[in-house]
């Protein structure tokens, strides 16, 4: 293979996890139940790109609500309650954005849960290749998960 192909950047979330069509839409769901929304949507968003034939799979950034804002939220001193309107790329739209509130700090590991997650997952491309894609049928119990005790990924369930 010459050229593999991936995705670059978010594909839709879809309208049960996030407003449609939407720069920065806002979660249908809170807490735990985001949670497990967005691991859901991590594996469709997989699901899809395996159906097209793209050769590189990616999450579809579906736990980040945009790049910008999947980041400040694992950075302290970011105000996301007292949002601010500014001009975006020269200007060309308008967006509320969050305010540097106190010194910036990383909470811990940014995106590591997802990344993990979609890595994990049984029918990606790189650990798929016994047989054909055509072999590969997708089963919901495959995408039942479970954080391993050691703490280091996730494993499937049985």
């Amino acid at each position: 293979m010459i050229f593999p192909s991936t995705v670059a950047g978010s594909l839709p979330k879809p309208s049960w996890l996030a407003e449609p069509n939407k720069l920065w839409p806002q979660w249908r769901l809170q807490g735990d139940e985001l949670a497990a929304a967005k691991l859901d949507a991590t594996l469709l968003a997989i699901k899809w790109q395996e159906d097209a034939g793209i050769d590189i799979v990616c999450d579809g950034e579906m736990s980040r609500q945009h790049f910008v804002h999947g980041f400040l939220e694992f950075v302290d001193g970011i105000d996301f309650a007292h949002k601010v309107e500014m001009g975006i790329r020269a200007d060309r739209y308008k967006a509320m954005v969050p305010v540097v509130r106190g010194e910036l700090k990383l909470k811990g590991r940014v995106h590591q849960t997802e990344a993990r997650f979609a890595r994990a997952h049984p029918a990606q491309a790189q650990d798929h290749d016994a047989g054909t894609d055509d072999d590969f049928r997708y089963d919901r119990r495959r995408a039942l998960w479970r954080q391993d005790q050691d703490g280091d990924g996730f494993r499937r369930s049985a």
